[in-house]
């Protein structure tokens, strides 16, 4: 089938609002003309139900097809209508419309605008509609070449200069900066502390969505061949560190540059608006400071103007680069720290009976901790307990009067956040009371779940599947790794996937480890596929506006 877009359009009748389209070998460019709720529908070539509203022909190669609305419905809807029926028109050559158009407009002579929501399921329309978006990733794709090597290097200053929470200062000026040249509108500095906010809007009316990428980095020494890697050092709770991008953060906020890079060239034709969100301190911000999602969310940053959805990614060491994944619904569990001390009696250690021994206590807590999954809770509820620190005595004969215990709780389900928190209590103290001891639980309830709506992970997968093929769309299990993305996730939908970052046969170091490897071909990847997202989502709002 030859592609083709629409060429023009014109009011056949000025008492009737039509929406009449001709498409040509090949098409170029999209035009329609319609405000309506419903559509008077028929299909001469569907025998059965002859009823009237569209008509169509075939002449000299162009396929002529008119729409007749009988009320308001949405321009696009009627354009994506016609579009089908034309470009069919024009493949089967002028000898009709396949016998699926009966299904989808008959036996009912009016159509709710709500109804043509199935019209693409049909498979032939399906492929058809499809022509035009096809072209839309090209143009994308092409965009994205031009501005790719300049975004990999900015990928690389940013991961040779990584800084902590709340400290990303050169990285924000270089967001700023960035975005400031591409003539946004209202970049907003020190956001939360360090984070960057600004506004691209397009030239047509439509809805606002957002796109968040978080910019910290970790305290973890770097140990990769990259030319670029990080060597700097700073200090953290006290200790000299290594700094660098363990977790890939730095691919996240040079792919929403990106982004916003093949964005603002198509300024004009942007149906919409997009918030670019740069978020700091997404590992958490320094003890004693508050920042991160939580923050931003709290400063407003979801309003004014207040997007209807907002899309996020994260790199994945363990997926190629080429690949993307997501998880419909639960994505990632919310996560909890915890901080104990067990309190005993000090004495020698030759004399233990002499003691309270908070050793002995702080081992059994930590067995028993254990039972809470596999006894308490159901085997169908995902959750996780982890001792990760145990701090306690001075001297190897000595018996201490205080051992100090750190670790963390992951969950989904609230209620069974709840049960894990009640049951610490319980068994610290009966334990401890069991030990003659006592003890302090300081629980700190952090990052929620983080969901991806299942209806905005519906409408999206189309888009993902159409830009990397379907191939290598993978349907990720959840993780129980956390993300703060879910602070925005709870406040407005939210769609969160995974991009592959290893190049096939490599490999890359776990995440917050000092050889995790995020290779530079992963960042065009990232650009095609989140600018696609975001395209089709105001392109789907607009219709609907």
């Amino acid at each position: 089938m030859d592609s083709g877009v629409l060429d023009m359009d014109r009011n056949m009748d000025d008492r009737t609002p039509i929406a009449v389209i001709e498409v040509r070998r090949p098409v170029t460019e999209v035009h329609s003309r319609s405000s309506h709720r419903h559509l008077v529908v028929a299909s001469p070539w569907n025998p059965v139900e002859p009823v009237q509203g569209i008509e169509s022909k075939m002449s000299e190669g162009t396929a002529t097809t008119t729409i007749r609305p009988s009320a308001p419905t949405a321009p696009a809807t009627v354009r994506r209508a016609a579009v089908a029926v034309a470009l069919a028109v024009l493949a089967s050559g002028g000898v009709g419309v396949p016998a699926a158009v009966g299904g989808v407009f008959a036996p009912s002579p009016v159509v709710d605008a709500s109804s043509l929501d199935a019209f693409p399921t049909a498979p032939w329309a399906e492929s058809l509609i499809a022509v035009g978006a096809q072209e839309l990733t090209e143009r994308v794709a092409a965009a994205v070449e031009q501005v790719q090597d300049t975004i990999i290097r900015l990928r690389e200053t940013i991961h040779q200069h990584p800084e902590l929470g709340n400290r990303e200062f050169k990285t924000a000026a270089l967001v700023a900066d960035h975005l400031r040249a591409l003539g946004f509108e209202d970049v907003r500095t020190g956001v939360a502390h360090t984070g960057v906010v600004a506004l691209l809007r397009g030239g047509r009316p439509g809805p606002v969505v957002a796109v968040r990428a978080d910019m910290d980095a970790l305290p973890v020494t770097e140990d990769t061949p990259y030319p670029f890697k990080s060597t700097v050092r700073t200090t953290y709770l006290g200790q000299e560190v290594g700094v660098s991008h363990a977790c890939g953060h730095d691919i996240h906020v040079a792919v929403q540059l990106g982004v916003a890079s093949v964005l603002a060239s198509m300024r004009d034709e942007l149906p919409g608006t997009v918030k670019f969100i740069f978020q700091p301190a997404e590992e958490g911000p320094p003890p004693g400071e508050d920042g991160g999602a939580r923050m931003m969310v709290a400063e407003g940053v979801l309003a004014d103007p207040a997007p209807s959805a907002i899309f996020g990614l994260h790199s994945f060491a363990e997926m190629e680069v080429g690949k993307v994944g997501f998880s419909v619904g639960p994505a990632l569990a919310a996560v909890d720290h915890f901080k104990i001390v067990v309190q005993g009696k000090q004495a020698h250690g030759a004399a233990p009976h002499l003691s309270v021994d908070p050793v002995v206590m702080a081992s059994q807590v930590v067995s028993a901790f254990q039972t809470i999954r596999s006894r308490n809770l159901s085997p169908l509820e995902p959750s996780v307990v982890t001792v990760g620190l145990i701090r306690g005595g001075t001297r190897y004969n000595i018996i201490p009067d205080a051992v100090e215990m750190e670790g963390t709780v992951r969950t989904y389900n609230p209620d069974v956040r709840d049960a894990v928190e009640r049951r610490m209590h319980e068994i610290l103290a009966g334990v401890t009371a069991a030990g003659g001891g006592s003890y302090e639980l300081e629980y700190d309830r952090g990052t929620p779940a983080t969901i991806n709506d299942p209806t905005l992970a519906a409408q999206m997968l189309p888009t993902l599947r159409r830009v990397v093929g379907e191939e290598n769309v993978l349907d990720l299990d959840p993780t129980m790794g956390g993300e703060d993305f879910a602070y925005f996730a709870n406040e407005v939908p939210g769609f969160f996937f995974r991009l592959g970052q290893v190049l096939p046969g490599g490999r890359s170091g776990g995440h917050h480890t000092p050889d995790f490897q995020a290779d530079n071909s992963a960042v065009p990847v990232g650009i095609r596929t989140m600018t696609n997202l975001l395209l089709d989502y105001l392109e789907a709002g607009r219709s609907t506006m």
